[in-house]
């Protein structure tokens, strides 16, 4: 009996200095609020081609349906595969919700465009 105690008491021991060494390093780090914007950094944002031009001037279909004028970088986006038109998105939640009905969003998208920009001048 003697033996068993002595055994659980040093693995409870161990496992303390275990816990108390990684507490101690995880202090090293530092705050989330030190830390550089989200979007300013990631690997999420260093495989977005510069420069992707879509149909709507890069505005969110989904936030163009609903009134919105969400400007995007296609870091999100989805290609007609009928007349090869490039969409872009704001988010993959968005993307998600245009697949379901794309042609449909798509003729709402340039209705609502329409409606939302006002015209050029000498257009």
């Amino acid at each position: 009996m003697r033996i068993v105690l002595s055994t659980f008491i040093a693995a409870a021991i161990l496992n303390l200095s275990a816990l108390v060494g990684a507490v101690s390093a995880n202090a090293a780090e530092p705050s989330m609020r030190a830390k550089p914007d989200a979007n300013s950094i990631g690997i999420w944002k260093a495989v977005v081609p510069n420069g992707m031009k879509g149909e709507l001037d890069n505005y969110d279909p989904i936030g163009l349906v609903a009134g919105a004028l969400i400007k995007t970088d296609c870091d999100y986006n989805w290609r007609d595969p009928d007349d090869g038109k490039l969409y872009c998105f704001a988010s993959p939640t968005s993307l998600v919700y245009f697949e379901a009905w794309p042609k449909t969003y798509i003729r709402r998208a340039h209705n609502a465009l329409d409606r939302l920009v006002a015209p050029k001048p000498g257009s």
